[in-house]
């Protein structure tokens, strides 16, 4: 069962104030050895720590930390980490479309972030590529990446369905991305 809103920043704020980037239980094998190399990870990608508090960049410069707006910018391996502390899991692709096909009471399914599912980013059963730089361009990038589902404040029009995928490494950073957590039911 998907929950019906994306993590906020005061959700993943408590996350980091447990510790959640230093505790190796949390995080996937190849994510904890990034932790502990020289690109240490102690907060989404924008946010900064100031004396008064947390500030995260926007468009409009460097603003205080709004608690209940969704977090951004986070990674596939920020996003699982913060899900098992949570005691949930994010959702697999097909999940998050049939939950969106379904009119269920989901909120911020585009418009906000593009949401990290737990699903590798891998040619749907019967796919063929089409001749051309865009098969090519789709069979180059079927492997290391995990999908990505809904759209972002920054997504073009035309991106913006329930069966667009998305696609990243899981390190990635830098796209509005957000958490959606699942649990089981």
């Amino acid at each position: 069962m998907l929950a019906d809103r994306l993590v906020t920043n005061g959700e993943f704020l408590a996350f980091i104030e447990d510790g959640g980037y230093t505790r190796p239980e949390l995080w996937l094998a190849d994510a904890w050895a990034r932790q502990q190399s020289g690109e240490a990870w102690r907060a989404p990608l924008y946010w900064r720590l100031e004396e008064d508090g947390w500030y995260e960049y926007h468009l409009s410069g460097l603003q205080p930390l709004d608690v209940d707006a969704p977090v951004i910018h986070v990674s596939y391996y920020e996003a699982d980490a913060f899900a098992r502390w949570a005691g949930a899991r994010l959702p697999t692709e097909q999940e998050w479309e049939a939950a969106v096909a379904g009119g269920g009471n989901l909120e911020q399914v585009v418009g906000e972030a593009w949401q990290w599912t737990s699903s590798p980013y891998v040619s749907y059963p019967g796919y063929r590529p089409l001749p051309g730089a865009l098969g090519e361009y789709n069979g180059k990038f079927m492997a290391n990446q995990m999908v990505l589902r809904g759209g972002s404040c920054v997504t073009p029009d035309g991106h913006v369905r329930p069966t667009y995928r998305n696609f990243f490494y899981p390190s990635d950073r830098w796209q509005f991305s957000g958490i959606r957590l699942a649990r089981d039911a």
